[in-house]
């Protein structure tokens, strides 16, 4: 092939060729001139959509005044002798935007077989050119993030078959890099696993999962994947190590068993049911009461009333600072829970801002038992005991044979 072309504008076989390709679609663009100068002969109408020259603007320019520039141009021109070769070269737009083309040439030849005419036919790969980019950008994330963190990740496709298998900590695992590929999930597995995860996920179904193997703790999350039609598309697992925060879920839960413990016990502590006397139980309370607590508290001292046969409860409140008006609702109907069991409530040792939530709420107290402190309470209910008792009625027998119970420094009489 010469370095010179036929001048633009001459006629000759190459306009036939145009004719049959002006409305192709892809961009053909017939070339006269040295190759290291080219000139635009014709022009057709898919160049004209990928560059945005119309064929008027492009016809007699030079190449490189059009559509390479630069750097770019000598390279585009060194390839044009190449004729079996395809090429691919970024361009400016008319209005300056970017686009990759992938061109293949074919001279047009005379009768005597000498060059005429430069046919370049070039398509638009754009948006191939950035697709593969992406694909590249995501690969290069990929490895990085399998090259650094502790993890394993595997990808099954529709039909359950494994085509991806990598991940730093594959060798911790007992396995080796791609060791799954072209294995079936709903096969048998050569060595014993749990496959139900994977083929629950290819079905479409999200799992996570938690196993113990090889002395440490692993996670498992498996993704169900669906194509552009959003039909399932296979799944991808991610595992990692999660032997260390299984450790400090294992520590954390401990140390709540403890405070729930230690909280028992102050609950415990801080509302003790005491039997003072016979027949006779006292609930010394402490600090703040709230309707959590005071729920508490009806449910133990209930029980206690009928696992010792009390015919008195006194409630001592010497110790409570702050009640809200809830729990002053609870107090009361805690008293009146006490004589449906047969025994009579005795509230001890009330506080002038305890008093004045109940005053407040209208309470009425007309019909409980209420002195100032514990000793005068426990008093109260020992004048009633030696007395034959003054409980309402149904409440537990006094003592066996009817007798009365022996009060302190009584000596029997």
């Amino acid at each position: 092939m010469t370095s010179t072309l036929t001048a633009p504008g001459s006629p000759g076989l190459a306009a036939s060729y145009m004719r049959a390709v002006r409305s192709a679609p892809f961009a053909v663009i017939e070339c006269a001139g040295k190759l290291d100068d080219l000139v635009v002969a014709e022009w057709n109408g898919e160049a004209e959509r990928i560059f945005g020259y119309t064929a008027d603007e492009a016809v007699g320019r030079r190449l490189a005044d059009t559509i390479v520039r630069g750097p770019d141009a000598e390279t585009f021109g060194r390839s044009l002798g190449q004729e079996s070769a395809a090429h691919r070269y970024t361009h400016a737009r008319k209005d300056g935007r970017a686009v990759v083309c992938e061109w293949r040439y074919a001279p047009v030849l005379d009768d005597g077989g000498e060059p005429i005419r430069l046919l370049c036919f070039g398509q638009d790969v754009t948006e191939e050119v950035k697709a593969v980019e992406k694909f590249k950008e995501g690969d290069m994330i990929l490895r990085a993030i399998l090259g650094a963190v502790d993890t394993a990740v595997t990808r099954m496709d529709r039909d359950g078959v494994c085509t991806f298998h990598e991940g730093k900590t594959l060798p911790s695992l007992g396995l080796r890099p791609g060791q799954f590929v072209g294995m079936n999930v709903f096969d048998e597995p050569p060595a014993p696993m749990d496959m139900e995860p994977m083929r629950r996920a290819v079905r479409g179904e999200f799992v996570r999962t938690r196993v113990e193997a090889y002395g440490m703790a692993w996670e498992t999350w498996i993704i169900p994947l669906t194509d552009e039609r959003g039909e399932r598309n296979g799944a991808v697992s991610f595992t990692q190590d999660a032997t260390e925060a299984k450790l400090r879920e294992d520590e954390l839960k401990a140390r709540l068993d403890v405070i729930e413990l230690q909280q028992q016990v102050i609950r415990d502590l801080s509302t003790p049911i005491i039997e003072v006397w016979d027949s006779v139980l006292t609930l010394p309370m402490v600090g703040v009461v709230d309707s959590r607590r005071a729920a508490e508290v009806m449910d133990d001292l209930l029980a206690a009333i009928v696992d010792k046969r009390a015919r008195f409860a006194i409630l001592d409140l010497t110790g409570v600072e702050v009640v809200d008006t809830k729990t002053a609702s609870y107090l009361i109907e805690l008293i009146r829970a006490i004589r449906l069991l047969g025994a009579e409530g005795v509230i001890t040792g009330i506080r002038p801002n305890v008093a004045q939530t109940m005053v407040s709420l209208g309470l009425d107290l007309s019909g409980i038992a209420t002195v100032g402190n514990l000793r005068a309470g426990l008093k109260l209910c020992m004048q009633r005991v030696a007395a034959g008792g003054a409980a309402p009625p149904g409440a537990p027998p006094r003592a066996p044979g009817g007798a009365a119970p022996r009060l302190p420094g009584s000596g029997g009489r």
